[in-house]
C-alpha cells in the first residue's frame, strides 16, 4: 500500500507582508550606504582615476591617458627620485599637475645648458624628451627645504614645472599620490616606469 504524504502550504499572514517589505527596503538601503561609503573611502584615501590633459609628460604619458593614482603608499614610504606624482596646483582650485620627481628634500638642484645637476653632480637620467631650452628658476642653484621637491615634466620644453615660478618647489602636503598604472587606452595598459 502506498502512503500519501500531504503537504500543506501555510498562507502568508497578511500582517507579515509589510514587515517583509520593510526588511527588504532596509536591507537595500544598507547595501547602498555601504557601497557609497566604501567608494568614498577608496577614492579619498586609497586611490583615484586621473586623466592626463596635455603633453607635458610626453613620451611617457599622452593626452587622454587614464591613470590610477596610489594615494596611500606615501603614508608609509618615502617619495623617491623619478616617481611620477600628481599634485595640487596652488593657484587654481581643483587643478592637478602630473610631473616627475627630480630633486629631493635637502638637495640643491641646478640646470645648466639643459643638464640637471644634483648637489653639483650631473644627474644620469633619460626621461627628458629633448634637451631643455629653458633653465628657468634652476639657472641658479635651488636648495630644497625639508619636505620640498623639484619636479619636471618629461616633455621638458612644453612643461610648466618647478622651473616656473607659478609652480616652484612643491611641498609634500600638496602631493596627492603616485601615478602607477595606465588603465586607458586599452592597448597601452601597464605599469609606469619610475626607476
Amino acid at each position: 500500500m502506498v502512503e500519501l504524504n500531504k503537504v500543506f502550504l501555510d498562507e502568508e499572514d497578511p500582517d507579515e507582508r509589510p514587515r517583509s517589505l520593510l526588511r527588504e527596503i532596509i536591507s537595500f538601503a544598507g547595501y547602498v550606504v555601504f557601497v557609497v561609503l566604501f567608494t568614498y573611502i577608496i577614492v579619498t584615501y586609497v586611490g583615484q582615476r586621473t586623466e592626463v590633459v596635455g603633453s607635458s609628460m610626453y613620451p611617457t604619458l599622452h593626452d587622454g591617458d587614464n591613470l590610477l593614482v596610489d594615494k596611500i603608499s606615501y603614508r608609509f614610504t618615502d617619495i623617491e627620485r623619478f616617481d611620477i606624482i600628481v599634485f595640487e596646483y596652488q593657484h587654481e582650485e581643483n587643478v592637478y599637475y602630473i610631473k616627475r620627481i627630480i630633486g629631493l628634500p635637502g638637495e640643491t638642484v641646478q640646470i645648466t645648458d639643459g643638464n640637471i645637476y644634483i648637489n653639483g653632480e650631473l644627474l644620469e637620467e633619460d626621461y627628458g624628451y629633448e634637451v631643455m631650452e629653458s633653465d628657468g628658476l634652476a639657472a641658479e642653484p635651488v636648495t630644497l627645504g625639508e619636505n620640498e621637491y623639484f619636479v619636471l615634466g618629461d616633455n621638458r620644453n612644453d612643461s610648466t614645472d618647478s622651473r616656473d615660478p607659478r609652480v616652484g618647489n612643491i611641498t609634500r602636503d600638496i602631493i596627492v599620490g603616485k601615478a602607477f598604472v595606465r588603465i586607458y587606452p586599452f592597448d597601452a595598459i601597464g605599469f609606469l616606469k619610475h626607476q
